[in-house]
């Protein structure tokens, strides 16, 4: 076949439409209807409070193949994509929970009650006690879902803590300041009961290269530690205390 390899008479400048923003960018708002079921404006996480987190529940336990579809599932939910609190209603409904074999699943460590993944999230969050997950081997494989990581932010979630990651999930945990954390022995995973309460010790000290520790508070009153491992470097680690990488390039803005 034969042809031509570029336009002849050349492209169609087309029309400039583009209009540079205001210098004084002060007065700039974005209009986003407050009752839009597919539009809201975000709001920024809240920085580390600079304590250690202690006796948190675990939210769920995953057990086996957990990819970004089971964290954050596609379909009819993208529709909500520009509305957090809308597709955060999809946060890990496809994950399998290791205490009954159920998808969506789970126990409200407080009223005691077995309910969806969201909404017992939402419900720790909304009487503020952060939470974590517990997973398997290559957590979050799959396509570089954004929402797979802003969802259990948004939820109130703390740390996501695997035998092992995905590498993209695993950043782009750290980005929206959660702790992505692995366990030194992957068969610790075994020792963790969904019913157990856990504390993260050592983030007063949080350092490239150097272990936190996971103190297991089981049922009847028994106590564990083990070691956990991480990737953050320096700069990972300031995302995770301004509470986002966000938050810490708009902090550094307003000081320019």
């Amino acid at each position: 076949p034969t042809g031509n390899e570029l336009p002849p008479r050349g492209y169609d400048p087309g029309e400039d439409t583009f209009q540079p923003p205001p210098e004084n960018r002060a007065s700039v708002s974005v209009a986003v209807s407050p009752t839009s079921d597919r539009l809201q404006l975000l709001k920024p996480f809240a920085p580390w409070d600079g304590k250690t987190p202690e006796d948190l529940p675990i939210l769920i336990k995953v057990k086996g193949k957990c990819t970004t579809d089971h964290i954050s599932a596609g379909g009819p939910w993208l529709k909500y994509r520009g509305h957090l609190e809308n597709i955060s209603q999809n946060c890990l409904i496809g994950a399998i929970n290791s205490e009954n074999d159920e998808a969506n699943k789970v126990k409200n460590q407080v009223t005691g009650e077995f309910g969806a993944v969201p909404q017992t999230a939402a419900y720790y969050r909304d009487h503020g006690i952060k939470w974590v997950v517990i997973g398997d081997h290559n957590y979050g494989e799959g396509s570089s879902r954004e929402h797979a990581a802003l969802e259990p932010r948004f939820l109130g979630g703390l740390a996501i803590i695997v035998r092992s990651f995905a590498r993209i999930h695993e950043t782009n945990l750290k980005k929206q300041g959660m702790l992505a954390l692995t366990f030194v022995d992957a068969a610790d995973y075994e020792r963790i009961k969904p019913s157990d309460k856990v504390s993260i010790l050592g983030l007063e000290s949080f350092a490239p290269g150097k272990n936190l520790t996971l103190l297991v508070k089981h049922e009847d009153g028994s106590k564990e530690e083990i070691a956990l491992a991480h990737s953050f470097n320096e700069g990972q680690i300031a995302w995770f205390k301004a509470g986002s990488a966000l938050n810490l390039m708009a902090a550094k803005a307003k000081k320019n």
